[in-house]
């Protein structure tokens, strides 16, 4: 599936889908296809992240199912991973699960909990091997102990699997919290503190980032470039507080199954009009 829709991808930028594996997806991100998107290579976001919202309602509004609505997601998500690796992003990281769900309404919770656990392990097991050949490296953030046994078996396999990749860097944040990724970094220096590793004062901004497991998976492409939302909703919904201080938001109505190359286009030239000024003052005479 994935392979199907990389392919599609190049062929719209107008590259032959043999590029995909013969020169990696790196070159693929040619300036002149770039160029013919509208968009500059040199004002690329390197690490975007997404809110995936509004399968539910995509499904309602159709008369389908809610897991057809969380496949039409599954579909969607593909395609955006494709067209990031042709267009030189560097990392994505998809809110797929967050802890703040399991706060559900518990009539449907349960069944609604294992049909995404399961298409995530499905969709893990499935791909991995040609994410491997592609040069995507997949990264899974969040609390493992939510986690179902068979989902954790896929996850550490997946990892495995893709360990060398490095054309793009793919994270799922799945049973996922900002709050809680932040405080597990503090008690982690903590322990380091109590093992005299650290004293509190050798504690600043950058050891603490460090300790985040977004900075563990990607390291430098750790800070999100681009926040997208879809669906209508105008919040950051706890997701990757730290990483987002100073990230550029964007939000649109389409729900996320119709957030494909059209509306990422749109994401990605609404990004390269901003001035990104990382918390200071315009200069003098702007």
């Amino acid at each position: 599936m994935a392979l199907r829709i990389l392919s599609r991808a190049a062929r719209r930028l107008g590259l032959s889908p043999q590029c995909l594996h013969s020169a990696g997806i790196g070159a693929v991100a040619a300036p002149e296809a770039l160029v013919r998107s509208g968009l500059r290579p040199e004002s690329m976001p390197k690490h975007v992240a997404m809110v995936m919202d509004g399968n539910r309602r995509w499904a309602q509004e159709r008369g389908l199912t809610t897991a057809e609505g969380h496949e039409a997601g599954r579909r969607a998500l593909e395609q955006i991973i494709a067209l990031s690796r042709a267009w030189g992003v560097r990392a994505i990281t998809a809110f797929a699960f967050s802890q703040e769900n399991f706060a559900r309404p518990k009539a449907n919770l349960q069944a609604e909990v294992e049909f995404v656990m399961g298409m995530c392990e499905r969709v893990l097991l499935e791909n991995m091997d040609e994410y491997a050949r592609n040069g995507i490296r997949v990264h899974v953030i969040g609390d493992p102990s939510r986690r179902p046994a068979s989902l954790q078996k896929a996850v550490r396999e997946a990892e495995e699997v893709t360990r060398n990749g490095s054309r793009l860097h793919l994270m799922l944040a799945l049973c996922y919290s900002g709050r809680w990724e932040i405080v597990q970094a503090c008690r982690e220096l903590t322990r380091e503190v109590q093992g005299e590793v650290l004293k509190p004062e050798d504690i600043d901004e950058s050891l603490l980032a460090g300790k985040l497991e977004t900075s563990m998976a990607v390291g430098e492409f750790s800070s999100v470039d681009l926040f997208i939302r879809t669906s209508g909703e105008l919040r950051l919904s706890n997701f990757l507080l730290w990483q987002c201080a100073y990230s550029e938001l964007y939000f649109t109505d389409t729900l996320w199954p119709d957030f494909g190359e059209a509306e990422y286009l749109k994401a990605l030239r609404s990004f390269q009009t901003r001035e990104r000024r990382f918390g200071q003052r315009k200069t003098k005479g702007e």
